[in-house]
């Protein structure tokens, strides 16, 4: 397994070299083979699809399929100008639009939550992000510890950024907007039962970690939104920060839950094939329900 990702790594280093549309025509052709060949995640993504689209034709799912692990490939494969291009090429290749909005609100001493869905660019707004301000963000430990470290090495490039695991709560990450750091906040995943609530999302009972409320009351912070959007072939990415929400958190943590989620499923019928269909967001089910997966 070492000597794999040893081999992966070094694949991305020679890939990072090229020009972003030959490496955007390099991942259309390995996401084709990846929705061919990785049978368990073809079955999740389609059964994410037919869960969230029932109008679509068994035919349309399975382009917008083909579509998702094109996007996913050249996520993956893209990583490599994170990890090791230079500050100016990634400042040339991603666009980020509205960032004053985090400035402003910093300056007026508010705390801020950036809340990011999980749409495949997300990695590439946040380390043009490290280029503005010093953030603090969390991630999820990895089974594989070397791509652990490079994840880590790529979202701490620039700055002085703060990553805390994901394991240790959100009281570090609340400490750190009181600081003055915004937390670039990925709200979407199931966690399982434990951690989570069950609000709508494409119509269906979603576990969904109520985080966000919870976070904003403890920081008193205000919630700006951010979509990253992946242009076609090689045209580079665009974050795109909205207006802060208003009337954000209530009283009823459930309700600010969906509609949390309502704004992300509103945000991804926009752009499906961009968002992360090949995770199991389905997989923990209320009491009795049979499984999806």
């Amino acid at each position: 397994m070492i000597v794999l990702t040893r081999l992966f790594l070094a694949f991305l280093w020679c890939f990072h070299w090229l020009p972003l549309p030959v490496q955007a025509v390099l991942g259309w052709c390995i996401g084709q083979l990846l929705y061919l060949l990785v049978v368990p995640r073809r079955r999740v993504l389609h059964t994410n699809l037919r869960l969230c689209f029932p109008e679509f034709s068994a035919c349309q799912c399975r382009r917008l399929a083909r579509r998702v692990c094109v996007a996913v490939a050249r996520s993956m494969l893209e990583r490599g100008v994170l990890w090791w291009a230079s500050e100016t090429r990634i400042r040339k290749l991603v666009e980020l639009q509205g960032v004053d909005k985090i400035k402003r609100l910093h300056a007026e001493g508010r705390a801020v939550v950036m809340l990011v869905p999980h749409f495949v660019g997300l990695d590439m707004a946040g380390s043009r992000m490290a280029m503005e301000m010093d953030c603090v963000s969390m991630y999820s430990a990895q089974n594989d510890k070397l791509v652990e470290k490079m994840l880590l090495h790529g979202r701490t490039r620039f700055g002085q950024q703060e990553l805390l695991s994901r394991q240790d709560g959100i009281r570090g990450a609340v400490k750190a907007m009181k600081r003055g750091r915004p937390f670039y906040y990925l709200p979407d995943l199931d966690f399982g039962p434990k951690e989570s609530i069950f609000v709508p999302f494409f119509g269906i009972q979603t576990a969904t970690v109520p985080g966000l409320p919870r976070i904003a009351k403890l920081a008193h912070a205000a919630v700006v939104p951010l979509v990253v959007r992946m242009k076609p072939w090689g045209q580079g990415y665009v974050g795109e920060f909205q207006d802060p929400w208003s009337d954000f958190p209530t009283e009823d943590v459930e309700a600010d839950t969906t509609r949390m989620n309502a704004w992300i499923e509103a945000e991804v019928r926009k752009m499906p094939e961009q968002y992360y269909w090949v995770h199991k967001r389905f997989k923990t089910r209320p009491e009795g329900e049979a499984r999806f997966y």
